[in-house]
Parts: C-alpha cells; structure tokens; sequence
C-alpha cells in the first residue's frame, strides 16, 4: 500500500534557480537563497516553534484529540501535495505531521518516563528513510530529521548535566511547586560543566542548521531550519527556566 501511495506522486527534484545576470549575482543567489527556500525555512522555524505552545497544552487536557488531529495533518498534506503550486507545502505538512503524532503520543500519555522520549520522537524514523531512498517527500522528512536532530541534542543535554530527575519532577509535582524544580535545574545548567555542554551542542546545532543554507535545494533549507529552531525553543525555556 505505502508503494502504491508513493508512486501516486511525482517527485520535485528542480533546485532553486540561480540569478543567471553575472556570475557574482548566481554565487550570491546560490548562497543567499530564493525567496522560495527562505519561505521554506520561516515556514520550518514557525512549525517547529509556534506549535510547542499549541500542543502542549493540549495534549495535557486532550491527548486524545491531539493524536486524532494527527490524522487531519496527513489528510490536508495529501491534499496539498496533489497540485503541483502546493506540493512543497504538503511535503512539508507531512513531514511535520509525523512530530505532532509523536509529540501526542508521548507528552499525551509517557510524558513522566525521559527514557522514552528519544524512541516516540523517532516513530516515524523508518518511513523517513525508506521515503528518502525512493526520492519522495524530501521537504517534508529533511524537516523532520532536522527536529529530530535538535531533539536528540536537547536530550543529550539533558542526561550530560544530569537534569533528568528535574524532568520527572515537573511532569509530577504540582504547579505551584515547578519553580522551584526551574530553579534547581537552572543552578546545574550554571555550572561550568553545564555552560560547557551548552556551548558545544548549541555550536554543533548551528554548524548542522547554517551548512545546509549554502545548498539550492529546498529540502535542505527546511533541514537547517528546523535545527535552528531548536536553539531558538531551547531558548525560550531557558528564559522561562530563569522568570521561574
């Protein structure tokens, strides 16, 4: 069945074109990027950054609508990727689709257990790949293996500053007292062995989200996008972390 779906759709291999005017006008278009890749990337960074406050609260009240709309997400990519003007978009949703269900699936109903974090998020790993070796829905699985990778390193993080006890502590202890959870786990990130690690992994983060902005190809740009997104996230819990 996943291959007669595949073959329904036609792949889009076209890269970006260069500004063909002078050869110096084609280097900056190649390194700068279309307007095209860069709506790619913004539309990367905002699927990967708004929806955390979407979802979230959510699937704390209602996981079970959360992974119902999982279903609505690959319904409309589908949708999208039946015209040619909005296939990008669709492969885009789709591969976007896959992290809502793993965000539903594990902040819905495992979200106490930090041991199965990495193995939900990486659900949908063994369709990216074969997806990829078929040529089809780049955009859409570049994006995901991107907000996997920043995934991957934000849990890293975590188990090598030992911030893991915090983690179940917040799914556990009651409102009022996660400040206090904040600031424990605020005063380890502090430490120089904390500060260190952050400084690597955020290092590896943009080295892994900027390389991809020199290609032509959209599938890289949504790639780059959603790894820089995760410092940007990271970010933002940090800043809660210190309001706390």
């Amino acid at each position: 069945m996943v291959n007669n779906t595949l073959s329904s759709y036609t792949v889009s291999t076209t890269p970006i074109e260069p500004v063909t005017n002078s050869s110096s006008a084609a280097s900056l278009a190649w390194k700068v990027g279309s307007k095209q890749a860069w709506l790619v990337f913004v539309a990367a960074v905002f699927l990967v950054t708004v929806p955390v406050f979407v979802e979230a609260p959510l699937v704390r009240s209602h996981p079970g609508l959360s992974l119902t709309l999982t279903a609505g997400l690959v319904w409309l990519s589908y949708k999208l990727m039946d015209k040619t003007a909005t296939y990008t978009w669709g492969d885009l949703l789709l591969g976007f689709s896959w992290s809502w269900l793993a965000g539903s699936i594990y902040w819905g109903w495992l979200r106490w257990e930090p041991l199965l974090h990495l193995p939900v998020e990486a659900i949908a790993l063994p369709f990216a790949i074969v997806c990829l070796r078929r040529g089809w829905g780049k955009v859409g699985n570049y994006f995901y293996l991107g907000s996997l990778l920043g995934t991957v390193l934000t849990d890293v993080y975590f188990y090598l500053v030992d911030l893991i006890p915090c983690w179940r502590q917040i799914m556990r202890v009651d409102a009022d007292l996660v400040p206090s959870v904040l600031q424990s786990a605020l005063v380890q990130v502090q430490t120089p062995w904390g500060l260190s690690w952050a400084i690597l992994l955020a290092s590896v983060l943009l080295v892994c989200g900027i390389l991809p902005l020199r290609s032509g190809q959209l599938h890289w740009w949504a790639f780059g996008g959603a790894v820089l997104s995760t410092i940007l996230v990271d970010s933002l819990f940090l800043v809660a972390a210190i309001a706390a």
